[in-house]
């Protein structure tokens, strides 16, 4: 068995960044655990104080006025922006943890499209500092998380003897100091596997871990992750020429399909898959279709890509 290509590796990672992270999975499973019931609303009610979704009608009020305590953080966002949606979550995680020191503002630019043009944006996510009623730094993309926490930072240090809510903010006493969750070892583990190109300890991992909890839905979307990214990078890139030649072939347009989606081009890979369904029948009318619902478990499920597909495989189906 050959080693992956590290180049080729890279580029399917990040392709996938519009899917699922899988290095946020464990990320995400430790905090629904500190948000659930038996923890009690702390967490919840902690975040909430300090993340507010703003309209053009409440942006004076919400960022402007609020700016003249602590730095305002606005995120521009959109619903159809995978890489908005989880630069926002990020953002959410890391208010929480400042406790009112600075706040973020969320502002979906498809509804509120003055607020972008204010700020002069060309493209989401886009993140704009405000402090004192005046824009003061920005940065789009979604930079690594450590990169923001620094540049949050800084923020606060450039701007505590200017306003006078960060100092207030940082000398309170949290209300109540939650006991740190202890690392999930299995989750490690299978990361450990992955982060190294070991597709099958990883797979492996996951599977041993969906053996003990059947319903650990971050369990489940990364061992979809893992067998997709694997599948991909053993595909020989010719294929899409000899599915375009050859359309009744359906083995050849699920891997061109595959193929295409590492490459960032959702939307054309489902349309093969349907396209699929609509020639075949039978066994293979039945393999193209488990074959694009395998694809879609890759995406949240409010994408509105994957809403669009579903429906046009419905179409097809019926």
């Amino acid at each position: 068995m050959t080693r992956p290509d590290p180049r080729q590796t890279a580029a399917l990672s990040a392709a996938l960044s519009r899917a699922v992270d899988l290095s946020a999975l464990k990320a995400r499973a430790d905090a629904a655990k500190k948000t659930s019931p038996a923890a009690g609303p702390t967490a919840n009610a902690n975040a909430a104080a300090h993340v507010v979704d703003v309209t053009e009608a409440t942006f004076q009020p919400e960022v402007v006025e609020r700016s003249l305590q602590v730095p305002v953080v606005v995120a521009l966002t959109a619903s159809w922006s995978a890489q908005a949606q989880q630069l926002v979550a990020m953002l959410e995680r890391l208010a929480a943890e400042g406790r009112g020191a600075w706040l973020l503002a969320k502002v979906d630019v498809e509804t509120s499209p003055r607020i972008a043009q204010l700020f002069g944006a060309q493209a989401v996510p886009m993140v704009i500092a405000v402090a004192g009623g005046q824009p003061v730094e920005a940065f789009g993309d979604v930079p690594p998380e450590p990169q923001v926490q620094q540049w949050i930072s800084g923020l606060l240090d450039a701007l505590r003897d200017r306003l006078p809510g960060i100092r207030a903010a940082e000398s309170a006493a949290p209300a109540e100091a939650a006991a740190p969750e202890p690392e999930d070892e299995r989750f490690a583990a299978a990361e450990a596997a992955f982060e190294r190109g070991d597709y099958t300890a990883a797979e492996t991992a996951y599977e041993g871990i969906l053996a003990g909890e059947p319903g650990n839905a971050e369990a489940k979307a990364a061992l979809a992750q893992v067998r997709f990214l694997a599948r991909a990078e053993g595909t020989d890139p010719s294929v899409i020429v000899r599915a375009d030649i050859s359309p009744d072939d359906v083995d050849a347009q699920l891997a061109a399909a595959d193929l295409e989606l590492a490459g960032q081009q959702a939307e054309q890979a489902f349309a093969r898959l349907i396209a699929a369904v609509r020639r075949s029948s039978g066994a293979e009318r039945d393999k193209a279709r488990t074959h694009l619902v395998s694809l879609f478990e890759l995406f949240a499920p409010d994408d509105p890509r994957v809403a669009k597909a579903r429906r046009e495989l419905a179409s097809a189906l019926f």
